[in-house]
């Protein structure tokens, strides 16, 4: 069956005019969104913008303040340095509303510790409300705006104080201690590098002490006065509650202040996948001993649903569809309980919520909801919607210089399936014509959803290879398959179909084709390259399952062995020593016939060297480890490395191209080189495309 024989719906509508090149600091210096939050009355909107500063290494935050009705947003306080998760992503920014509308209230990392603050919306300044001897951990405003509650955790100084304690005499290797990584303050966590133990799930990770109880106090708002509350008291958790804790079924739960749920639940056959493939909507209006509502209308049955709210003064629930077949594009619909009748409140060709976040909510009010929109050719921007009309206008686009830049661009969603029918999406961004020969192909597999950028992770600049002449692609996984070959056999075909399918129709060279990942990407990557020959160059971010992966996480115990055991039918290597060699890149070294750039975080690379120092040796690899950076890299300046550095490779190695810089010298010989022990002729140069 040839693949490029169905549906299409990229080709056919010949070259668009060429926008402006887009390079990559462009892409690494958008600004982004938090989820946007409407006051009590319905008339303002309440988000933070954050933005990298490459000067700084670091990235900015601000909150602000903008009327529904029109006007300029007002930059009413700083936002503190950004906190992250551990696995180097932005923690959400969470922010609540007085009841008068006057004061917005945050929590935010100022001067090394984290504390709830408060600031004027009109603009007037802002000021640390908590100022205890621990971070806060969570806070609400209760008994009508009149108190704060906020939770604490262990004391700074106590904190600091293990980590110098053991570091005097020495680490105890334990199964808490995460191998492969500094033992004594080599990861960020509260914007400090910490001494790192590993958390609660798989490989996240906590500083020392995280495990000391939360301790919740009360702050008169009015005197200030605080005071600690009984243990075992805390503040309820109203919207996206654990649904275990209620409806045990249920995947999610949210529930607005007069308690009414609204749930998703996962149902059907999941043959072979880790997640139920159909979703089903439905509601409580009174409690749990109502009889449950559940959505009946065709525009909620068969959809894929993965947001949910309430309208505030209204029976009706907002929900978001994320359409598969359509690039995992989202509507966002409202349903009413009570007469069972659905009605369509918007489309977005990409996301359009409560920020990159894709769990992240709109903001919403009686009236109007303010989303984030974004999509492969718009940077985020914040629009306020009519719940009734649809109707939608821009209230916010800080990156308007940059969407002026993509305007033209003829990046535009791709769809088509391969051999065995399965439908595949993805973002496609034709190169800029180049004496008038196909272009070389770069392509990723993983999430393509709102403005791309680079990929998960952000290390691949789709946009500026594009722009120089290299034709891009952003593939959608599939759901996420527990047979590991069944997952990387199901990527690969989508990468060997979408080729077929572009080389046939003249638009992309399948003689040089690239390919990149981070994470499961990068899994797929180096998968690709053992399974195939389709690949000219590969660069990957994150390692591949190898026995050092499996020596170091060991340590962690049952918990370890038995995710790694669901997750690809691993045990140890000397228990399950042909499904090792079946999976790890380690047993495929000669398998690897192609350059690949290897540029990972230090607390990962360690994993990797099984099959990276044999491929190092021969001259078929570089590898390039990133000081104190975890699964995602976030230090702006390492990232602009990563993004140049990629369209670097990716230039040398399908085009033929250097970058006349002299300090780019050192880095040029080496390719050359390696080129030299691949036994690969120079490719046919190619003109010096984009600026």
């Amino acid at each position: 069956m040839r693949p490029w024989l169905f549906l299409l719906w990229v080709l056919g509508s010949g070259w668009v005019s060429q926008a402006r090149a887009v390079e990559p600091r462009e892409l690494l210096e958008v600004a982004d969104f938090s989820a946007p939050v409407i006051s009590p009355d319905g008339r303002q909107v309440a988000f933070r913008i954050e933005q990298a500063s490459i000067e700084r290494n670091t990235f900015d935050a601000s909150w602000y303040v903008q009327g529904l009705d029109g006007g300029a947003p007002r930059r009413v306080a700083d936002g503190g340095t950004v906190l992250r998760g551990t696995a180097g992503t932005p923690l959400p920014a969470s922010v609540s509303w007085s009841p008068d509308g006057q004061w917005i209230y945050y929590r935010a990392l100022v001067d090394g510790r984290v504390d709830v603050w408060r600031a004027s919306t009109r603009g007037a300044g802002a000021v640390a409300l908590t100022h205890d001897a621990s971070d806060v951990r969570a806070f609400a405003l209760v008994d009508g705006g009149r108190t704060l509650r906020y939770s604490v955790g262990p004391d700074r100084q106590a904190v600091l104080d293990a980590e110098q304690a053991e570091s005097e005499r020495g680490v105890r290797i334990d199964p808490s201690v995460p191998l492969g990584q500094g033992l004594v303050r080599s990861g960020n966590v509260d914007g400090r590098l910490a001494t790192q133990r590993y958390g609660k799930v798989w490989f996240d990770r906590a500083s020392l002490l995280a495990d000391v109880p939360d301790v919740w106090k009360a702050m008169d708002l009015a005197s200030g006065k605080v005071h600690s509350l009984a243990a075992g008291v805390v503040v309820p958790e109203r919207d996206d509650a654990d649904p275990d804790k209620a409806f045990t079924e249920a995947w999610k739960v949210s529930r607005d202040m007069d308690g009414r749920a609204a749930i998703l639940t996962r149902f059907g056959e999941k043959h072979g996948l880790q997640l139920a493939p159909s979703v089903r909507l439905s509601a409580l209006l009174q409690g749990r001993g109502e009889r449950e509502r559940v959505c009946a209308d065709p525009l909620c049955t068969d959809k894929q649903i993965s947001l949910v709210q309430w309208r505030p003064g209204h029976d009706e629930v907002v929900f978001t569809v994320s359409d598969p077949d359509a690039g995992r594009s989202q509507s966002i619909f409202r349903w009413d309980v009570r007469t069972d009748v659905v009605f369509e409140v918007a489309h977005a060709p990409g996301l359009l919520n409560g920020g990159r976040d894709g769990a992240s909510k709109c903001g919403i009010a009686q009236a109007v909801l303010v989303c984030v929109s974004a999509s492969a050719n718009q940077p985020p921007r914040l629009e306020a919607i009519d719940l009734e009309t649809g109707a939608a206008r821009v209230l916010y686009e800080p990156n308007a210089a940059l969407a002026q830049a993509m305007s033209g661009s003829a990046v535009r969603l791709l769809r088509w399936r391969d051999a065995a029918g399965r439908v595949f999406t993805g973002q496609y961004y034709p190169a800029t014509p180049i004496g008038g020969a196909p272009a070389p192909l770069f392509v990723s597999y993983y999430l393509c959803t709102g403005f791309v950028r680079g990929g998960v992770g952000d290390e691949w600049p789709f946009a500026s290879l594009a722009a120089h002449g290299i034709a891009a692609l952003c593939i959608n996984s599939q759901p996420y398959r527990i047979e590991p070959v069944e997952r990387y056999d199901e990527a690969l075909s989508a990468v060997d179909s979408v080729v077929k399918l572009l080389s046939a129709d003249g638009q992309i060279d399948a003689g040089r084709v690239g390919m990149g990942g981070l994470s499961f990407g990068s899994e797929v990557t180096m998968w690709t390259a053992m399974r195939s020959k389709l690949l000219t160059a590969a660069s990957v971010s994150s390692p591949s399952v190898t026995s050092t992966y499996y020596l170091f996480g060991s340590m962690k115990g049952a918990e370890f062995r038995d995710g790694l055991k669901e997750l690809w039918g691993l045990e140890s290597p000397q228990a399950t020593p042909e499904r090792w060699r079946q999976l790890s890149p380690q047993y495929a070294i000669d398998q690897i016939q192609i350059p690949v750039l290897f540029q990972m975080p230090e607390q990962e690379y360690l994993y990797a060297l099984d099959y990276a120092i044999p491929l190092l040796e021969q001259g078929r690899a570089e590898l390039y480890a990133f000081p104190n950076e975890p699964h995602q890299k976030f230090q702006p300046r390492h990232k602009l490395a990563v993004y140049q550095r990629n369209l670097d490779w990716f230039r040398f190695w399908l085009q033929g191209v250097e970058d006349p810089d002299p300090g780019k010298d050192a880095q040029y010989a080496g390719w050359r080189k390696m080129r030299l022990h691949l036994g690969e002729p120079a490719p046919a140069r190619t003109a010096m495309a984009g600026p």
